[in-house]
């Protein structure tokens, strides 16, 4: 299997380039075999209100850390496909579909998903979790890495582990450098006090020798997910400057919510969700959505594959939504088509696509044939309303397309 999905990473990162871009791309195509995303940087909140998600409903999605593919479920769809090129991906939202109809209560598959750093986890794991994996599934979480089972990162705390969690950990070793401590952003209670505290505490960092050394660099930013060539799209946002774009993304996720709001700030710099029995947690682990994702759980799947290949072999006109997070922007123009092509034969009337990009603007005019596109409608105000809402920050943009047939 892991030749296999090095074939395909390869296959979706490697462009066209220079000698040293392909050594990077030949990097974060191996660093991708792994994890990458504990948690999906994309809001399931948006996706859903986009999707406007019905009982009839056949999605696709990239499923990364799977909250979104866990998330739809709940709003009770026919089926959710989710595909990944990272093989831990795929174990991590199958081992979440599991864990939904196999632990007892929503206490527990909290513990295990939200908490992710109790000892007990374990026990959960082995008296209901494990029996209802299939065997390869069963045997990436047993297997060992760095003389641990793989299991056991829920138990020492999942979301540190990963890309992100150690991207994290390295931002807030610099933010220690700069003697900077997020207690107080977590605490605040206004819009007013989080702004206070990035003007104050975080804005200077970005004026720092050492974080514009770093910035620099182009695998600066492989933690996020970000291979050379959607780096090189933030930089140009920035007059050809990633640090800018940074700034304005950290300002949106620290003072455009409240942070008791958006859990996805409170990942960022609390490394955990919120422990306040009315916490900010993504759609799949809130108590009142369990028992519709119990219910629904045996309606979702995940693959190892490309959601290219994946659609090649769908019934035409089968699918009415699509989720693809921000993978268009490592694609080359013959990879979009190629994608496309399969969306557009596999949509029915009426289906939605959407999508993010690091850049603000739509990425598909002019590079997808107009034969194609043309069937397509761009939804702008959608778009606008799924931009300003997404409380995750990272994204230049967000782009929803609706299917005229």
């Amino acid at each position: 299997m892991t030749m296999t999905a090095q074939a395909q990473l390869d296959a979706a990162v490697l462009q066209e380039g220079d000698a040293a871009t392909g050594r990077l791309e030949r990097l974060f195509s191996r660093l991708f075999l792994g994890l990458v995303y504990p948690q999906i940087w994309e809001d399931p909140a948006v996706d859903m209100e986009a999707l406007e998600i019905t009982p009839q409903d056949n999605l696709v999605c990239i499923a990364s850390g799977s909250c979104n593919l866990l998330s739809y479920l709940a709003a009770g769809p026919a089926s959710v496909t989710g595909v990944d090129l990272s093989p831990a991906h795929v174990a991590l939202g199958r081992l979440k579909l599991a864990a939904a109809e196999a632990l007892p209560d929503h206490a527990a598959f909290y513990q295990f998903f939200g908490r992710a750093d109790m000892e007990a986890n374990r026990a959960l794991y082995e008296r209901y979790i494990r029996d209802h994996l299939d065997p390869e599934t069963r045997a990436f979480w047993d297997g060992r890495r760095l003389l641990r089972r793989r299991i056991s990162v829920f138990q020492t705390g999942f979301y540190r582990h990963g890309l992100l969690g150690r991207f994290l950990g390295a931002v807030h070793l610099v933010a220690r450098l700069g003697r900077v401590d997020f207690a107080p952003l977590l605490a605040a209670r206004t819009l007013a006090e989080q702004r206070a505290f990035f003007d104050q505490r975080i804005a200077p960092l970005f004026d720092m020798r050492l974080v514009r050394l770093l910035a620099g660099f182009r695998a600066s930013l492989f933690g996020l997910g970000i291979p050379p060539a959607q780096y090189d799209k933030l930089a140009a946002d920035g007059g050809g400057d990633v640090l800018p774009v940074l700034r304005e993304r950290v300002r949106k996720l620290m003072c455009d919510f409240p942070i008791r709001e958006n859990y996805f700030a409170w990942q960022a710099f609390g490394r955990c969700y919120d422990p306040a029995p009315d916490a900010s947690l993504p759609p799949y682990l809130q108590a009142q959505n369990f028992a519709a994702l119990r219910r629904h759980a045996a309606r979702g799947r995940l693959v190892n594959r490309s959601l290219t290949d994946l659609l090649a072999a769908e019934p035409t006109g089968s699918k009415q939504g699509f989720a693809l997070l921000d993978a268009q922007d490592w694609m080359n123009d013959a990879q979009l088509n190629a994608l496309w092509q399969e969306i557009t034969r596999t949509a029915s009337p009426g289906a939605r696509v959407i999508f993010r990009t690091g850049g603000a603007a739509d990425i598909l005019p002019g590079r997808v044939r107009a034969d194609i596109l043309d069937r397509w409608q761009y939804d702008a105000e959608g778009s606008a309303r799924g931009t300003a809402a997404d409380r995750s920050a990272i994204y230049g943009g967000f782009h929803l397309y609706r299917f005229q047939g």
